[in-house]
């Protein structure tokens, strides 16, 4: 529509007819005489508002679940994130009563062996000297530690130092095919040397080919000339078979080490050795064997009624 007069006086026509309109509707009340107009727009226009609002409805739903499942997901992203933290706290804490533990049997050991010894932590395992069985501790010379120490742990002997760098030192492991060490025979004193085979148990050569050996007897090392590189008394193993001597010179016996070489952690190195020998005082007590729980037996004497016979023939 162009812009003219008699479209300028159009519209405010139709202006003032609306209000008059509005006016008329709104003082009349129910009876307005324009509702029969309204009831009209209102069945027209009632299906078209509610397709659209059906169309939508889903629009606005999907952006309120936007917005709630940002807010959701804020929500969760924290609770998550504290859960973590909780569980990194409780595995710290489990972790650090696990190390508390080792550190507290390798002292006991220690103390009762009577060996000086250099706390430290394994932190690699495996070394460039190409030794299949290896860790490297981080301790090294500038704490006192030399080539040719015993190391040990709370369960017993983890093997020698090798090699020695001025933070860090390499220890070759008890089961590693190149690691010998003399052993001792728990009470009877039976000498031997023990050999390391990677993942199965410790083959043992007896010295004595007649020495009396069984399964559950225990060995800790001799110990070498000057403490080094063994000190003697370190709990090493728990015989699990014993191979028939067929009158040889020597006897193998195989036996299964304390130490779990797979899940090493704190250790020690023995920097000023014993005064003496400790013997056998460094390994734990065994425990007691199970006590045989006593067996009661009831004998029932049949009454004469149970067995048929009338009470009087009983008597007789």
């Amino acid at each position: 529509m162009r812009d003219t007069r008699e479209s300028r006086l159009l519209l405010v026509l139709l202006v003032a007819i609306a209000f008059a309109l509005i006016t008329v509707d709104i003082r009349a009340g129910e009876e307005s005489p324009v509702d029969g107009a309204r009831q009209a727009a209102a069945a027209v226009l009632g299906p078209v508002e509610k397709g659209v609002a059906t169309a939508v409805d889903p629009v606005a739903n999907a952006i309120g679940a936007v917005r709630d499942s940002g807010e959701r997901h804020n929500r969760i992203s924290v609770l998550e994130r504290e859960n973590a933290a909780l569980k990194a706290k409780l595995g710290s804490e489990d972790r650090n009563r696990s190390r508390i533990r080792e550190l507290d049997d390798m002292l006991k050991r220690a103390g009762a062996g009577q060996y000086g010894i250099k706390g430290a932590e394994v932190i690699a395992i495996g070394s460039a000297q190409g030794f299949s069985w290896t860790v490297t501790i981080d301790a090294g010379s500038k704490d006192g530690i030399q080539r040719d120490m015993t190391v040990l742990n709370g369960d017993g002997l983890v093997g020698r130092v090798t090699t020695v760098g001025p933070d860090t030192a390499t220890v070759l492991l008890a089961n590693d095919p190149d690691f010998t060490v003399g052993t001792r025979l728990e009470k009877t004193g039976e000498l031997g040397f023990a050999t390391g085979q990677g993942d199965r148990p410790l083959s043992v050569q007896m010295l004595n080919g007649k020495a009396k050996v069984s399964p559950g007897d225990r060995l800790v090392t001799f110990g070498s000339r000057a403490n080094r590189p063994f000190v003697p008394g370190v709990p090493l193993g728990e015989v699990v078979r014993v191979d028939p001597s067929g009158g040889g010179l020597t006897r193998t016996v195989h036996v299964r080490p304390f130490v779990g070489f797979s899940r090493l952690d704190i250790v020690g190195v023995v920097v000023v050795p014993p005064r003496e020998d400790p013997r056998d005082a460094v390994l734990p007590p065994k425990p007691e064997p199970p006590k045989p729980i006593p067996t009661v037996t009831v004998t029932v004497t049949p009454s004469p009624r149970m067995s048929g016979k009338p009470a009087d023939a009983a008597d007789e």
